[in-house]
């Protein structure tokens, strides 16, 4: 029985009126989401009892108040930049977030291109958006930003940047990742408003760090794991603990630019600050939901780790540098942790040692922890890959079906490899297990025991998995997509440099 150390109700309740008690300072606020404001699965993680959609029912509670600008940096468009849990391009994100949004009765306002000047491919993207009747502001890079405040704060700086028309007291700016240009949207806002005789505020909504639980606690930790690839370091809040003799947590981004940022409010509003320090302008109550701590100290331990896999993981692919890798490590000896601290790498490493493999392969292995503690293994053969055995293997443990009895039929899936092999030309047969699940949900329809296994898919919610080899991308978005957190060895399966 997975050990909740959170209560995602108790901490719903108190945010959504600490904002309310923000806004009631203002005509409007333009509240920077930082973070993923849809499936927050790091918040999971780290947090056990923590609900992925916890920020969406936040904002469900406040939606009469609110609506959503989504922000996206032309650059990450123009660049192709790749969204890591959903393995999606930020401008595709962005339609799945329109649509999820949507979906929950939410009100997008619109999209907002930051530092645009006339890309290629972003003007394709503001075509695709504005023949779906979303509306787009653009705005352009304002030379000297965040520095030059007399600039920026003028007709020359947020002036000339569009206005955007909002109708709701409370206006949320996310975006599908960091640098996406947020703090800059909201605060030309601000000048605008101010422009017009409007009282607008400003506040950021950042989950991590946790301003109020120790600096050097594991949660704050997996927070700098979590982000080895931007460099942000966990600091005393100096600005806090000078105004008001109180330690807060936060990190260096924001430490290093509030002086800049209240200079920028207090040339907007033409009066002094309300804010002493980055702390201040934070509306975050996560830490008041924890209840109890330990739960949340081994959760956090174990997501360093995996953080760890996953960082040597995109070094091998040369997706990050080896400082991020440098980072990680020295983070992984400051909390006292070992990659076999994490229960499923022994297992998968011990079980490919016994197995057989050629000289330019590594034996994949995917070991798996069930939520009931135990571990089972599935290997790669010429039938089909570990992903897809190990998935097999766990929903047969789960329906207590034995080892040596088939769920899907050998017939079945020996014509499934012919077609990939024969007409579709594919170079390789072995099945993955998208594949393998669509055969067990036909399979389901007319054979009860398959039935019953593909009934305990559910169940997989939660699993723990580790891989002896970098895993193809589809396979890791299906363990995903089934709730299974998969880590993987820095290891290519093979010596192919296309074919994986």
């Amino acid at each position: 029985m997975k050990k909740i150390g959170f209560d995602s109700e108790k901490y719903i309740e108190e945010q959504s009126a600490y904002i309310l008690e923000r806004v009631h300072h203002y005509d409007k606020l333009y509240l920077e989401f930082g973070g993923k404001l849809v499936d927050d699965k790091h918040a999971k993680r780290v947090l056990p009892g923590f609900e992925e959609d916890a920020k969406i029912k936040l904002l469900q509670k406040l939606r009469d108040q609110a609506e959503i600008l989504i922000c996206v940096y032309a650059g990450d468009i123009e660049r192709n930049k790749i969204r890591g849990d959903y393995g999606i391009t930020y401008d595709m994100d962005i339609l799945r977030l329109i649509d999820e949004l949507r979906g929950y009765g939410l009100s997008i306002n619109s999209v907002v291109i930051t530092r645009y000047n006339g890309q290629p491919a972003t003007k394709v993207f503001i075509n695709k958006l504005e023949r779906r009747n979303i509306k787009v502001y653009k705005h352009a890079e304002i030379e000297d930003y965040p520095i030059n405040v007399e600039k920026i704060v003028s007709e020359e700086g947020f002036g000339k940047n569009e206005y955007i028309e909002t109708t709701k007291p409370i206006v949320v700016v996310t975006a599908p990742g960091p640098g996406s240009g947020k703090l800059a949207t909201c605060l030309n806002q601000l000048y605008h408003e101010s422009q017009k005789g409007n009282a607008a505020g400003y506040s950021k909504f950042e989950t991590f760090p946790v301003w109020n639980v120790p600096l050097k606690h594991p949660l704050n930790i997996a927070y700098e794991a979590a982000t080895v690839d931007l460099k942000d370091v966990n600091m005393i809040d100096s600005f806090h603990f000078d105004a008001y003799n109180k330690v807060a947590v936060n990190y260096n981004r924001d430490i290093e630019t509030f002086p800049v940022i209240k200079r920028i409010i207090e040339k907007i509003t033409g009066k002094e600050s309300v804010y002493q320090s980055p702390t201040d302008m934070g509306v975050n109550r996560v830490g008041f939901g924890i209840t109890d701590d330990e739960v949340v100290q081994e959760a956090s331990k174990q997501e360093i780790i995996r953080r760890y896999f996953q960082t040597a993981c995109d070094f091998k692919k040369g997706l990050t540098d080896e400082d991020a890798v440098n980072r990680i490590k020295l983070i992984m000896e400051e909390v006292g942790l070992r990659p076999e601290d994490r229960k499923v790498v022994t297992p998968a490493h011990e079980y490919a040692k016994t197995s057989q493999a050629t000289s330019t392969e590594s034996m994949a292995v995917i070991a798996i922890e069930l939520p009931d503690q135990v571990i089972l293994t599935g290997r790669t053969s010429q039938l089909m890959d570990a992903s897809a055995a190990v998935v097999l293997n766990a929903i047969k443990y789960l329906a207590h079906i034995s080892d040596d009895i088939p769920l899907l039929s050998p017939l079945v899936l020996e014509t499934i490899q012919g077609l990939k092999s024969k007409a579709l030309h594919s170079s390789i047969d072995t099945l993955n297990l998208n594949e393998v699940l669509i055969a067990l949900s036909i399979s389901a329809v007319t054979n009860p025991i398959a039935q019953v296994a593909y009934e305990k898919l559910a169940e997989l919610e939660g699993a723990q998995a580790h891989s002896t080899v970098m895993i193809n991308k589809n396979d890791e978005q299906n363990l995903k997509q089934l709730g299974i957190d998969i880590t993987s060895a820095p290891v290519y399966p093979s010596e192919n440099l296309y074919y994986q």
